[in-house]
């Protein structure tokens, strides 16, 4: 972690790089792995909590915020979220404050490449898709929240139209896989695994 890193929402260790990212928490790991291999130090990060992703609806406000705290320290703001489920008010929201966000409909999207992603979503429709992250946390994003820790029965009601789980990996570590593939078992699926890399991310944080 180098000086221009915020970390913690609304937490600023240090300011002064003239870009600022107002990122998902799910991100920050990659993030702060491009910046540190590219020398990106004009770059600050801040990081929104990862969790807003089980409540969509409270994205586009959070970022609101984000940005008319920060927006007086730093001469440009990008948002590293997709749409996530946001329905396109974050989309409005970014425009309407002149600020970029990330093109696409999630972060499932540009780690595989939108164009990929979209060229082969209709043949996708019942998959389920885990990223580094997410496979880290299954539990606290995707079991418990669900109910499943306490209610196994509702698995069925879940997850019964999906086929398999893709797991879009981002480093190559078998402990991940391994992880991912038992994901998989619990949840009842067949297990794929894709190696993503950090997809459209890499390209899109290299132009600013």
């Amino acid at each position: 972690m180098d000086d221009h890193t915020l970390t913690r929402s609304g937490a600023t260790l240090t300011t002064g790089a003239p870009v600022l990212l107002i990122a998902c928490g799910a991100l920050a790991r990659e993030i702060l792995a491009l910046k540190s291999a590219n020398g990106w130090d004009h770059i600050d990060l801040m990081c929104l909590p990862a969790i807003l992703h089980n409540h969509p609806e409270r994205i586009t406000p959070a970022v609101r915020a984000a940005v008319e705290k920060h927006r007086a320290s730093h001469d440009r703001i990008f948002v590293v979220y997709a749409d996530c489920g946001t329905g396109g008010t974050l989309q409005a929201a970014c425009a309407e404050m002149g600020v970029e966000m990330v093109r696409g409909p999630h972060c499932y999207a540009f780690f595989e490449g939108v164009d990929a992603f979209t060229a082969r979503a209709e043949d996708e429709i019942t998959a389920f898709y885990l990223t580094d992250f997410l496979v880290r946390q299954f539990d606290a994003f995707v079991w418990e929240p669900l109910g499943l820790d306490r209610h196994p029965s509702l698995l069925e009601m879940y997850f019964g139209n999906y086929t398999k789980l893709v797991y879009q990996a981002q480093t190559d570590d078998p402990a991940l896989t391994a992880k991912a593939e038992d994901c998989a078992r619990r949840l009842g699926l067949a297990f794929e695994r894709r190696l993503t890399g950090y997809g459209d991310l890499t390209a899109t944080l290299g132009a600013l």
